[in-house]
């Protein structure tokens, strides 16, 4: 444990450094993984596909604010959607640009939910956002949350059901409209999915913020239990095709993903708790002192060996 700790100290010591230079290689990473992803997703604009395309997105978004990576990756799957079906590519930017005022509205620091959470949709461990925004976030986090399940439904609905699209005349461009918004207003494994993750967000925020010992740990897992619970008997209710071995093994996988977030953000030692007890002209104050699990980094010391004038003398002599 000593160890892990130490190898915390020396990450973080090493980040404040060099934070000036870090920060947009990050940045840079994060952008091109989001674009690589929604070629490999879409791609059906092969302009786009290009690594000079991609490079050069990616390279602007590190020194842009990261909402433009957001920007930039709505761009980006409307290009592809366009290049299948302008049909699908219009609906699509309704839906894009009625998540941006919800997102700009309530939550437009959570960048990283946006993205990560279709990201995780890919992986197969979806549930980790969730848990991971209730943990570091707030409430309003659960629009960052769902935002990006409602991206990744949208596309995955048009991208998953190509082939019936591609059976509608030229000229039925109404009736491909009509299919597209039937199936995603019908699309009920999205609302379940929404459910589980709002009410996630939610639970596992105010759980965390208790004034009981280890409040992060019994917060992640209330809120895995409670996302299963959700989204077993929204199966149940609805029918939604949910793979239980999935279920249970990507929350087991989210649980063990915010302990490892717990650990960098929210690491203290309950058997060093304190409770203080003071009082002013107005108030009684009770308050409990939790430490953080600390530990100083070593520092490398050089040492300087200075050899005496009179022995470098009298080694020049002997020679």
């Amino acid at each position: 444990m000593t160890n892990l700790l130490v190898f915390r100290e020396q990450l973080k010591k090493f980040y404040s450094k060099y934070e000036l230079y870090l920060t947009p290689v990050f940045k840079f990473l994060l952008a091109l993984m989001t674009l690589v992803m929604i070629n490999n997703s879409i791609g059906y604009m092969s302009e786009l596909k290009k690594f000079s395309v991609v490079f050069v997105l990616a390279l602007m978004c590190s020194f842009l604010p990261m909402n433009f990576i957001v920007f930039a990756a709505a761009i980006v799957s409307l290009g592809h959607l366009y290049k299948f079906s302008m049909e699908c590519a219009l609906v699509a930017l309704v839906v894009f640009l009625l998540l941006f005022i919800l997102y700009f509205r309530f939550s437009s620091k959570d960048t990283i939910a946006v993205l990560f959470t279709p990201l995780c949709f890919i992986l197969k461990i979806p549930y980790v956002m969730p848990i991971a925004m209730g943990l570091v976030g707030t409430p309003a986090s659960a629009v960052s949350v769902a935002s990006g399940a409602i991206i990744y439904y949208t596309v995955s609905y048009m991208t998953g059901n190509a082939s019936v699209l591609n059976t509608f005349e030229e000229d039925g461009a109404l009736e491909k409209f009509r299919y597209v918004i039937d199936g995603l207003l019908g699309n009920k494994a999205m609302y379940v999915t929404l459910a589980a993750f709002v009410a996630t967000v939610i639970v596992v925020y105010f759980i965390r913020r208790l004034s009981v010992d280890y409040a992060w740990t019994i917060a992640m897992v209330t809120g895995a239990l409670l996302d299963v619970l959700v989204m077993l008997f929204g199966d149940l209710m609805y029918n939604t095709n949910l793979s239980i071995a999935g279920l249970i093994v990507g929350s087991v996988v989210s649980v063990a993903l915010a302990k490892a977030l717990e650990f960098f953000v929210f690491n203290v030692d309950y058997s060093r708790t304190e409770y203080v007890q003071f009082e002013d002209d107005e108030y009684y104050y009770y308050v409990k002192a939790v430490p953080k699990n600390t530990v100083a980094a070593p520092q490398k010391r050089v040492k300087t060996i200075r050899v005496p004038e009179k022995a470098v003398r009298e080694q020049k002599r002997d020679r």
